[in-house]
């Protein structure tokens, strides 16, 4: 595998440092959020328009994180199996349904539900338990590893393929960080209710 990757490369580890910096920086900066308010202040307390602002920023920052994959890629070997048209298209499907679960997952949760609104303040009523979610409890996660291994395929590159097993394995750490503190977010709003119900 080694032969066809060229690790020479700077594009190569300009992608990584890419996928990888991604998920930290939404990370710190929901969490800096959450706690200090940093980017609500910034924009004169308005939550919703901090929240926009992030989500503006890290839609920005996946975009240029997709150019230089594809960058990468233009500088790395075939290989000859990932030419063989059965395995070609495959990429095809797995492009559609890496897509549909990005999509449908946005449309589910809404820009502040997408973007990490809940460090805003800005709680959804209810979890989502529609489509994608009773398929996948992290569809946009899921769905875009899906895309960047399409892509992958689809271009013939084993870099691609061990790059998309970085995603991977970024969003993987990314919910070990994420998961468990936006529960606490909704348990601490249901002991606030409950005890305004008491108060009453």
């Amino acid at each position: 595998m080694a032969s066809f990757i060229d690790f020479s490369q700077p594009s190569f580890w300009i992608s990584a440092a890419s996928i990888t910096f991604n998920p930290t920086f939404w990370n710190i900066a929901a969490r800096q959020e959450y706690h200090n308010k940093v980017i609500t202040k910034l924009l004169g307390g308005n939550s919703h328009l901090g929240c926009y602002a992030l989500a503006i920023t890290i839609f920005s920052l996946g975009i240029f994180r997709d150019y230089l994959f594809n960058s990468a890629l233009d500088n790395q070997p075939t290989h000859p199996l990932l030419a063989e048209t059965p395995i070609k298209l495959s990429a095809i499907p797995l492009f559609l349904t890496g897509n549909t679960l990005v999509l449908t997952s946005m449309y589910a949760l809404g820009i502040t539900g997408t973007y990490l609104g809940d460090y805003f303040g800005i709680l959804m009523d209810a979890p989502v338990t529609s489509f994608p979610f009773n398929v996948t409890d992290a569809p946009m996660y899921h769905g875009s590893t899906l895309s960047f291994l399409a892509t992958a395929i689809w271009r013939g590159r084993p870099a691609g393929v061990l790059l998309t097993a970085l995603v991977a394995a970024a969003y993987a750490v990314a919910r070990m960080y994420e998961d468990p503190f936006t529960s606490m977010i909704y348990k601490k709003r249901e002991e606030e209710r409950e005890a305004g119900k008491k108060g009453l």
